[in-house]
């Protein structure tokens, strides 16, 4: 679904991530982990096309989204889904507005539209909230409409920044089971950007583990459990031995 050759991506004359290469498959849930200011959340904005990269190739779908056009890419960003970090809901918009915000130039009647609405919002287990204000929900509701939203066009992927960002750990839970139950449902594959390394360790087919803008390890839970790699356990442990990290965010849950 998404390959990256030899990428690389500077900002302000900082270079943030250096040649990337990375293949995700069609249906998998891809996690993508890191300290802050690694690169993780470039490699979502190049993944949509929203960035391009200084070098190398984005490829979605067989397609170099690097080397394409701004029509090519609105065609491309179609089959993209985001869900973004806050939600970004339209404060000023209903639920169902901000749901069917996709389907605004299409010629539907309005029982069609607010069929198409009910049925979206019950795929997030939400039902009987269409009128109501993003400002009237929880956070956990709002990531929910968000990731609705995304879903809306019925894309091939979904990209997640950090889904369970400021959320209370039982809410976090029912997002990264939503993520799951999902990426199965409608065969979607999914790039999920997070910081939540008992979350990722649930969900994820792979993982990826970028350290100052370079992928160090690409690879199962249970691999990266096990890589013999001095970098990779500091990040497990969080710099604190076997009781860090890792294993004190399995306690905590």
């Amino acid at each position: 679904m998404f390959v990256l050759k030899d990428v690389c991506y500077s900002a302000d004359g900082n270079q943030i991530l250096k040649q990337i290469n990375l293949s995700i498959n069609q249906g998998e849930i891809f996690v993508i982990m890191g300290l802050s200011g690694a690169g993780k959340s470039t490699i979502l904005r190049l993944l949509n096309g929203l960035i391009r990269p200084n070098s190398g190739a984005v490829i979605v779908d067989g397609k170099d989204i690097s080397r394409a056009s701004e029509k090519e890419l609105t065609q491309i960003r179609r089959q993209v889904g985001m869900v973004f970090q806050s939600a970004a809901l339209f404060d000023s918009l209903t639920v169902a507005e901000n749901v069917s915000f996709a389907w605004r130039k299409e010629k539907i009647t309005k029982a069609e539209l607010a069929n198409r609405v009910k049925e979206t919002l019950a795929l997030v287990g939400l039902s009987g909230i269409e009128n109501k204000m993003p400002a009237e929900l929880s956070g956990g509701m709002q990531k929910r409409v968000g990731l609705a939203r995304a879903i809306a066009m019925k894309p091939q992927a979904i990209l997640y920044d950090e889904p369970t960002s400021g959320l209370d750990p039982m809410t976090s839970n029912t997002i990264l089971k939503l993520i799951k139950d999902l990426n199965q449902r409608l065969q979607v594959t999914s790039v999920v950007v997070t910081h939540d390394l008992a979350g990722a360790f649930e969900i994820a087919d792979r993982i990826a583990l970028l350290n100052n803008g370079e992928i160090i390890f690409v690879g199962t839970a249970a691999e990266m459990q096990k890589a013999n790699l001095p970098l990779v356990q500091k990040f497990l442990t969080g710099g604190q031995g076997e009781q860090g990290g890792y294993h004190a965010a399995i306690t905590r849950s």
